[in-house]
């Protein structure tokens, strides 16, 4: 690897880094941020709110990817990219220093959802332009490896915003920064945002770009030609279907569902969580690199789709192994505690609610709700014709005709023998070092191979996308179905996951949403997506094809 290709990574991967920790910033903030700048409004005005930010962080990104894509394709990747990550820094920093409803009234939120869609649009446009701009400079046979870089980036903006969180509270206190210290890391971003700037702005256009500009080939309609034309529209629905769907989904379960699951379900403490996934991260975030290497290999479809079927085939037995280590009681109270919702099944509603907008209030969802948040394992028995709900667990029945319903329901189930959240068995850590004790060791060693399944996906995911599209459309092409399958198919996982195990009463059913699209990106992928490792990315063929020239060049 030579000093300008180390400085053309290093230059993407560190502005995308900065990308990341600036739209993660939000996310880890959210309670703060809601207290300063929503609560003093009534119910449907806090909706209206949750439900654009909610816009912002997951449907935004891909109309992000269509804008910046659609420019990169026209004026260049270096000069986009660089648009990109002013616009996210930019916004990042003036959240620091925006006056609170308190001060401004109305005007504070609305302004703190417009920053937060910029995010959204910038963040769509980074990651193509990222990937392009790194692949177009690697040499054929190296694309994945070079570009398997760029997949760190998103773990480690998080590390990067939780350090800064953590270091920024644990100076100020926990008063303070509820005051006004979670103001310092967005205020920190500006510094990050130069730094960004600086190194970018050294770089030169991609030769690929550049040759494609110097022979006269470049797109003048890049959306119309990539999404218009059904033979690359195809291309681009079969990458999302065959590749990014189920990388997606793997993707938020190794990472985001797995701490919901310990923290929600397990009843395990928010300090250790963070600990137990934050050692699998270390751990197993060198799979990234190694699995971007090893697919200029063997290829690009084995290890991304072997990824997607060995996650689906094990899932179940892995989250019931740690069930079974974090919280031991639990565990036990599910195989031998039977619980019945007896209720007329028209009246239960599937309780899917991303926005957090809905409110459920029959007494059959009510009941639902807050068994599968006391992680209640149960069965549902249709009642046609029942008015109200009668739920035994064990040895107890609670009717919804019962005041206060849902605390006489914690009431019953605490009765019937189901632990409290601070039983003794539940896993602990003392510190961050007390990793050497049998059940964080397990724990630890269960969540670095599901960030390895991860690593397996995310790892080539990159270089693929890269390589199906010709030059003139690709950073359109690939923006768009990469924010689609991560924006929507994965960031609505947790949402879907509760709604599916409400709706059934079994804490691992919600498993059954990244196994079955896994599985489908499985089958898709194999029919559908051609190997791209050989390909020749400075091929100017109007379909995006190498010819046989170009693979033997390639190998």
């Amino acid at each position: 690897m030579s000093q300008e290709e180390r400085k053309v990574i290093l230059a993407s991967s560190l502005g995308t880094v900065f990308e990341w920790y600036d739209f993660y910033l939000y996310g880890s903030l959210a309670a703060v941020i809601g207290a300063k700048f929503f609560s003093m409004y009534d119910e449907s005005t806090r909706n209206i709110f949750a439900l654009l930010a909610f816009a912002a962080g997951f449907l935004v990104r891909p109309f992000g990817a269509l804008v910046f894509g659609r420019l990169g394709d026209l004026v260049g990747r270096k000069y986009t990219f660089l648009v990109t990550i002013v616009i996210m820094g930019a916004s990042t920093f003036v959240v620091g220093i925006l006056p609170t409803s308190d001060q401004i009234g109305i005007l504070a939120p609305i302004i703190l959802i417009v920053l937060r869609m910029l995010q959204g649009l910038a963040l769509g446009g980074e990651y193509g332009g990222a990937a392009t701009y790194v692949a177009e400079h690697a040499p054929n046979g190296r694309r994945g490896f070079y570009t398997s870089f760029i997949q760190i980036t998103a773990t480690a903006g998080l590390f990067l915003s939780l350090i800064v969180i953590l270091t920024t509270r644990s100076f100020l206190g926990e008063a303070a920064f509820a005051d006004w210290g979670w103001r310092v890391p967005f205020l920190i971003s500006i510094v990050l945002l130069g730094i960004s700037v600086w190194i970018r702005m050294q770089m030169q256009e991609s030769p690929a770009f550049q040759k494609m500009k110097d022979e006269g080939t470049g797109s003048k309609a890049p959306i119309g030609e990539a999404f218009g034309q059904w033979k690359n529209a195809r291309i681009a629905l079969f990458a999302l279907l065959g590749l990014v769907m189920g990388q997606a989904v793997v993707w938020y379960t190794g990472q985001f569902y797995a701490l919901f699951f310990l923290g929600s379900v397990l009843k395990v403490d928010g300090f250790t969580t963070n600990m137990l996934i934050a050692w699998s991260l270390i751990l197993g975030s060198g799979g990234f690199v190694f699995f971007g290497w090893l697919s200029d290999k063997i290829g690009r479809k084995p290890i991304i789709l072997g990824g997607c079927l060995i996650a689906a085939v094990t899932y179940f037995p892995l989250f019931s192994l740690m069930s079974a280590e974090a919280n031991p009681s639990l565990t036990q109270a599910h195989r031998t505690i039977t619980t019945v919702v007896e209720v007329d099944k028209a009246t239960c509603s599937f309780q899917f609610n991303p926005t957090g907008t809905a409110r459920f209030t029959q007494p059959c969802d009510v009941a639902k709700a807050a068994l599968a948040r006391l992680s209640v394992n149960y069965s549902v028995e249709n009642k046609p014709g029942q008015t109200g709900v009668r739920v035994t667990i064990g040895n107890q029945t609670v009717s919804s005709d019962q005041p206060n319903f849902a605390a006489a329901l914690g009431t019953a189930v605490t009765a019937a023998g189901y632990p409290a959240a601070s039983n003794p068995t539940v896993v602990k850590m003392s510190g961050p070092f007390d990793i050497f004790r049998e059940q964080p060791a397990v724990l630890i060693g269960i969540l670095t191979l599901l960030v390895i399944y991860v690593t397996m996906v995310y790892g080539p995911i990159a270089a693929a996308l890269v390589e199906l599209f010709p030059t003139r459309i690709r950073y359109t092409s690939m923006s768009l179905p990469y924010h689609i399958g991560n924006g929507w198919f994965g960031g609505l996982m947790p949402a879907t996951a509760f709604a599916m195990i409400a709706q059934t009463g079994d804490v691992y059913f919600g498993l059954w949403y990244p196994v079955v699209i896994a599985l489908a990106t499985v089958v898709i992928g194999f029919f559908m997506v051609p190997e791209t490792k050989d390909r020749d990315i400075f091929a100017t063929n109007a379909d995006g094809s190498a010819s046989a020239a170009d693979f033997r060049k390639a190998r």
